[in-house]
């Protein structure tokens, strides 16, 4: 398959591979091949031996350096925590595919974070920043600014939600747990 200037295609669509081009906007590498996130026409930069997707009008919106997301925890170990980007805050629409981000324990807070059990745990809904996007699994994400964390915490206990009582601290009303957590400023427990 050549794909060309102009070309309408698909998510998923498959554009070239990463020995022919570099994967530039509303692109994604995945095994080798370039495959295009959203809906639109393809745009080539010969000189750059760049490949991106020029998005249709009233496309969802997609992952960019920089864009704040939210997500859950869906594992915490040793040095990396599992994130499923649900939803792009401040966007109405939802993603245009499921995306799986990470935090490693050196972007969950500023200074020094002994264990990443610390600041987050399974079930908690977190904010981020996105650092860099590879693929659909394979978005790198921090939380080390104050307004970035967790928005709501689960209790490992008895899997209810928790209320604040400390800058990284949070109380389960239910069970009367207290565990540690990377707080946003704007949680809403």
């Amino acid at each position: 398959m050549k794909t060309k200037s102009g070309d309408f295609v698909l998510p998923g669509d498959i554009l070239g591979v990463t020995e022919e081009f570099v994967p530039s906007e509303w692109t994604y590498e995945e095994e080798g091949k370039i495959k295009s996130l959203v809906v639109g026409t393809v745009s080539i930069d010969q000189k750059n031996k760049k490949i991106s997707i020029v998005p249709k009008t009233g496309t969802p919106p997609a992952l960019e350096v920089g864009k704040p997301i939210v997500g859950e925890i869906t594992d915490v170990r040793g040095q990396r925590a599992s994130v499923k980007i649900n939803k792009i805050k401040g966007e109405d629409r939802d993603l245009v595919t499921s995306f799986v981000g990470g935090i490693h324990i050196s972007q969950a807070q500023k200074g020094y974070l002994a264990k990443l059990t610390e600041a987050f745990r399974i079930g908690d809904i977190v904010q981020g920043n996105v650092t860099k996007v590879i693929g659909l699994d394979n978005v790198d994400l921090t939380t080390a600014d104050d307004d970035m964390g967790v928005l709501k915490a689960m209790c490992t206990n008895c899997r209810h939600y928790m209320v604040k009582i400390g800058k990284n601290e949070v109380h389960c009303l239910n069970c009367d747990r207290k565990e540690k957590r990377k707080l946003s400023a704007n949680y809403e427990g």
